[in-house]
């Protein structure tokens, strides 16, 4: 299953930029280069649509895209390592803050973890702060393709045990995962 119908609408430094789409919006967050923009084109098949970089801190800004004409997907910033100052850095955590507590389509946040790591102080530090602000979320544990087979449950488990969250594993390359994570993102929107 793939997203048939998706489109780049617009980027924007802060909350007050952001049109409000009257859609229920789904917000991706994780480390920098943990694979966000390239779960966007694995679930759409196109692998222009969002701007993917080997080098941490690509995305700079909160960008929105429609999906099916039925839900945003707001792919943010990212925390952690980035080649940045500590002033930009700082602005972004602002601004990503106001983002998730204030705008009131949000349905659902999707924490990105990289599953060939342990689970970094940074991505447990974004948890508790998305837990005692009671967000929902749900984990994806990227580049499962890279953990041997007979692993991927057990890592799965292990990220869900850690964080007491739903865990989906992905993988650009394997388009097996994707059936459950867009699924799940559907239950969602449509509540």
């Amino acid at each position: 299953m793939i997203v048939k119908k998706a489109k780049f609408i617009v980027s924007a430094e802060k909350l007050s930029q952001c049109p409000d789409f009257n859609k229920p919006e789904i917000a991706l967050i994780g480390r920098s280069n943990v694979g966000k923009s390239s779960f966007i084109n694995a679930l759409t098949n196109n692998s222009k649509l969002a701007k993917t970089s080997n080098k941490p801190g690509k995305t700079r800004l909160i960008n929105l895209f429609d999906f099916e004409e039925k839900y945003i997907v707001a792919d943010l910033p990212g925390y952690g390592y980035a080649q940045v100052s500590k002033a930009m850095q700082d602005n972004w955590q602002k601004n990503l803050e106001e983002y998730l507590l204030n705008r009131e389509s949000l349905k659902l946040l999707i924490q990105f973890i990289d599953s060939r790591h342990d689970i970094q102080k940074n991505d447990r530090q974004m948890q508790e702060w998305i837990d005692y602000h009671n967000l929902p979320c749900v984990v994806v544990a990227t580049k499962i393709d890279l953990t041997s087979k007979s692993r991927i449950q057990a890592k799965v488990n292990e990220i869900s045990k850690e964080l007491n969250k739903t865990v989906f594993p992905f993988s650009v390359r394997n388009n097996y995962y994707n059936d459950n994570i867009i699924k799940y993102i559907n239950t969602i929107i449509e509540q």
